[in-house]
């Protein structure tokens, strides 16, 4: 097994990473701004990337995955803070070349893509509409050739819709079941648009077994599955017994919404052999039920 360092290790796609990881039997290096609960095989260390990674050089990590950027529910997309991302992210990249680092997976996103598609496969024209996508578009260009000339093996993760525990109360799951559990009106657009949702727990997975395989290049991280929102959002409120309490259409649809995020999963199945193992019905009990144990209880 390996050393490995992980960034964002107590973010919503970090967590279920981190526990991946530990199951695989890696040495686990988390870096997070707040350590995390301690868990026997995880050394937390509280770094602030934007200010530097020292911690490479003592820690000397064989595999790098670096999940953190700057989320923030609706800031993101236009933030300057992706830009001070995209230079701390090749000064990691640099100090875990420097401290003999060998594998990298490093986090994408499905909005470096042209959005003109039904379904999108990693070969798919690269366009990014928002300062986010061409934020994480040239990264990964860039990342790409120094990984290249250091001899580092980088796999790309470029995730579509992720839900489950830890999600920001804003994104769309969370932004339903909240007000349903209240007994209040969930709004949300008349919901045509087609999504590829995936459980952060089988993310969390898929992530640790790509970081410990040979796999380079973009992969996509999803189901392949495309289901309208209006039917993820009846699935929500069915199971939260408040079906008359989703108000479909009461939100328009944003100017740039593409009517289609839907992945071809291809890389995923044939050179990992990876499938998920949460169904869509499923992952949204579980998530309910997280939510309702902490709204409720």
């Amino acid at each position: 097994m390996s050393r490995v360092l992980l960034t964002g290790a107590s973010g919503f796609i970090g967590r279920p990473t981190l526990s991946a990881l530990l199951e695989a039997g890696h040495e686990v290096h988390a870096l997070a701004l707040r350590r995390g609960e301690e868990i026997p095989g995880v050394t937390w260390h509280e770094v602030d990337l934007l200010g530097g990674c020292e911690v490479l050089g003592d820690v000397e990590p064989e595999v790098l995955v670096h999940l953190a950027w700057y989320v923030e529910h609706g800031e993101f997309w236009s933030s300057p803070e992706n830009v001070r991302w995209v230079e701390a992210s090749l000064s990691l990249l640099r100090a875990f070349a420097a401290a003999g680092g060998q594998r990298a997976l490093m986090m994408g996103t499905c909005a470096e893509y042209a959005w003109s598609r039904e379904v999108y496969a990693e070969d798919a024209p690269l366009a990014p509409a928002t300062l986010y996508g061409a934020s994480k578009h040239g990264l990964h260009v860039v990342a790409s050739a120094f990984a290249e000339q250091a001899g580092i093996s980088l796999a790309w993760v470029r995730p579509f819709l992720l839900y489950g525990p830890f999600e920001a109360q804003g994104r769309f799951v969370p932004s339903l079941i909240l007000p349903l559990l209240r007994g209040e009106p969930a709004r949300m657009t008349e919901g045509s648009s087609r999504r590829d949702l995936l459980h952060v727990s089988d993310a969390g997975a898929a992530i640790a077994a790509l970081a410990a395989s040979p796999i380079s290049g973009p992969v996509n991280l999803a189901s392949g599955i495309g289901v309208t929102l209006r039917d993820v959002g009846e699935r929500i409120a069915s199971i939260c017994g408040a079906e008359e309490l989703l108000a479909v259409g009461a939100i328009p649809i944003r100017a740039q919404e593409p009517p289609s995020l839907v992945a071809d999963v291809g890389r995923l199945e044939r050179e990992l052999g990876f499938s998920p193992r949460i169904s869509l019905d499923d992952g949204l009990r579980d998530t309910v039920t997280w939510w309702r144990e902490r709204s409720l209880g």
